[in-house]
């Protein structure tokens, strides 16, 4: 498994051959400016939340590449009103089968609107299990107690995305309570520095991990790292 960060909390998982794509934000990203939007590939586009800093390309995308957007009903209904014929809903505690692998919607806490006002659904996670790596895409989300149900109702992880930027969702210390309950160690930051209320500093952010024992890693935009 081949996982690719496109910025902010934008993702590229490439597994079983199919190219799984998470919360797309690149094009009014300042930070992703040398992303070129039109070169990422998709067959399947999730969709943690409505905000419009986790959805702003996926349209575009799923339109170019023919992706199925999965996401909760809400958001998924959204999309295929807007034009996209591909999507698959899905709602908390609920678990499917693709051709890669299974993926569960688990819960989060945060708010979800759709860039257009409408509403959004409940925000949520993914825990996509393959035969070449488990991981568990949080989305925007404060710390909470229901992420101890994931390992006793998923496969052990390999890897979590987290949100670190604080204000908005988690911070480090938080995150770092979040991967305790998840029983990972391995830890891939999301949605920080983008904006001046999530700034972070970089060091300061893997210390507090390694001194837990737990690896944090701050890929490059645009930087892909391979899952052993």
């Amino acid at each position: 498994m081949k996982i690719t960060y496109y910025g902010h909390a934008c993702f590229g998982l490439n597994v079983a051959g199919k190219n799984l794509l998470f919360d797309p934000y690149v094009t009014h990203n300042e930070l992703a400016k040398h992303i070129d939007v039109n070169t990422i590939p998709a067959d399947y586009i999730f969709l943690s939340h409505g905000h419009e800093d986790h959805v702003a390309d996926a349209f575009d995308i799923a339109k170019r590449t023919n992706a199925v957007i999965v996401s909760n009903y809400e958001i998924a209904v959204w999309f295929n009103k807007k034009g996209i014929e591909k999507y698959h809903p899905m709602n908390h505690g609920g678990k499917w089968k693709f051709k890669f692998g299974t993926v569960k919607y688990v819960a989060a806490v945060h708010t979800s609107s759709m860039p257009d006002g409408t509403y959004g659904g409940n925000p949520g996670g993914f825990v996509v299990e393959t035969a070449e790596g488990n991981v568990y895409y949080s989305g925007d989300t404060a710390l909470t107690m229901d992420m101890q149900l994931i390992p006793l109702t998923s496969a052990k992880l390999d890897v979590a995305l987290l949100p670190i930027g604080d204000n908005f969702t988690m911070g480090a210390d938080d995150a770092i309570l979040a991967s305790d309950f998840v029983k990972c160690n391995k830890i891939i930051g999301l949605h920080y520095d983008t904006f001046g209320f999530i700034k972070i500093n970089h060091e300061e952010a893997k210390q507090k991990f390694a001194a837990k024992g737990k690896e944090l890693l701050l890929l490059n935009i645009g930087e892909t790292i391979e899952l052993n």
